[in-house]
């Protein structure tokens, strides 16, 4: 194998990605490159925190998209693929039907994984550059129906918890007090026996706030827990549309930016840390990681054209 191309499907509480990247084996320096990145602000957290199904219309939209995504998929010469639907479809009572209709009228097989292996997928993304020897590393993944933590020390994942607290399940006011109580508590517990802890950040809002932070260090991904601070104390007091004016934020990142930042300041409140490192990796390239490393011991099989 040379260079061939796989892609992730992350079907999300905001919005369902496709991410389909390169893999060129002749080059070490950059084992893998990203060839497309698509997203689309779905929301199906709106409906399924609120009314614990997914609507009609809403489903609708999503086989459109898969329907899409497949098509796109072929013109990459996609060799293999993974399809993961995360906290919005494992609180609507009808996610495993939708995703039976998915795959009949897409032929692309959807999978509703829980938070534990959405932590996994997460840290398993192959960041293990990204930790020095003997400290220990908090990996944070906020997304629009849940927070994922793996706690790293010494290199090695030590726990890991998925909690159902996210920025599109903060907005619909559905975020239950003893979850936010049970997080706390285990940051507590953490903190106490790995102080000190560094914390790592991943999703789209961390790399938009890190991006409009006027005080961070480019170099090294390092976002002081101040500038965070400021950058939320300057959004929150705006309403969405004078977000989306002022800082150029598109709408469906206007609304759930500030409640990423309250999530993200809360866990470094918790564990003492004083800033978070910023890496652009997330559930997507966790998931083509995995192809990668299934594939490297198996023969690819071509998807079906």
């Amino acid at each position: 194998m040379k260079k061939v191309n796989y892609a992730a499907i992350d079907i999300g509480s905001n919005a369902v990605r496709l991410l389909v990247k390169c893999v060129n084996e002749e080059n070490s320096a950059e084992l893998m490159s990203k060839i497309q990145l698509i997203r689309v602000p779905l929301r199906l957290g709106e409906d399924s925190f609120t009314m614990g199904v997914i609507s009609e219309e809403k489903e609708k939209k999503l086989i459109r998209l898969m329907k899409a995504y497949k098509q796109l998929m072929k013109i990459y010469d996609v060799v293999d693929y993974r399809a993961c639907a995360t906290s919005a479809m494992r609180d609507a009572r009808n996610g495993k039907e939708i995703t039976q209709r998915i795959a009949k009228k897409t032929g692309i097989r959807v999978e509703i994984i829980d938070g534990q292996e959405e932590a996994h997928i997460v840290y398993d993304n192959h960041i293990e550059q990204l930790f020095i020897s003997g400290q220990n590393y908090l990996y944070v993944d906020v997304g629009g129906g849940s927070t994922e933590i793996n706690l790293i020390s010494d290199g090695e994942l030590k726990k890991s918890h998925s909690y159902n607290i996210g920025t599109v399940r903060m907005l619909s006011g559905m975020v239950k007090e003893e979850e936010k109580e049970a997080l706390r508590a285990d940051l507590a517990n953490l903190t106490q026996e790995y102080a000190p802890i560094h914390i790592i950040g991943s999703g789209g809002n961390i790399n938009k706030l890190f991006r409009l932070a006027d005080k961070k260090d480019k170099k090294t991904s390092f976002l002081p827990i101040k500038s965070l601070h400021d950058t939320y104390e300057a959004l929150k007091v705006l309403s969405s549309e004078e977000r989306i004016k002022q800082f150029k934020l598109k709408p469906d990142r206007a609304d759930v930016i500030v409640p990423a930042a309250e999530i993200f300041l809360e866990i470094a409140t918790q564990v003492k840390a004083t800033g978070i490192t910023v890496p652009t990796i997330g559930l997507s390239d966790g998931i083509i990681d995995s192809l990668y490393t299934q594939n490297m011991k198996m023969p690819i099989t071509p998807q079906s054209k």
